[in-house]
């Protein structure tokens, strides 16, 4: 992969939380007032905008990650072991929620 991402400083089990993040909600007026490089980094979630905060928002996406998104816990869930050094990875298909 090019370009930003993060990687495992130590080793996870499966189950285990990889990243935290406290997502900062958006209005539709904030959305708009932001930088375009940052809105790349903001994702729906239940009809709302939420921005990414580091380093969160440099996990990269991939079709079989290595985590899963749980937005409720505002975390990354190791979804397999992952190695220390690893690229961390999430499905970002599954960012919008109903």
């Amino acid at each position: 992969m090019a370009g930003r991402g993060v990687y495992a400083s130590r080793a996870f089990a499966e189950g285990e939380m990889v990243v935290q993040y406290c997502l900062r909600h958006l209005s539709r007026e904030e959305y708009l007032a932001l930088p375009e490089a940052d809105r790349l980094f903001v994702h729906s979630y239940s009809g709302e905008r939420y921005l990414y905060p580091e380093p969160a928002r440099y996990v990269n996406h991939a079709e079989h990650p290595n985590t899963a998104q749980d937005f409720d816990e505002g975390r990354d869930v190791a979804v397999r072991p992952i190695e220390a050094g690893e690229l961390i990875t999430t499905d970002a298909r599954k960012e919008t929620g109903s």
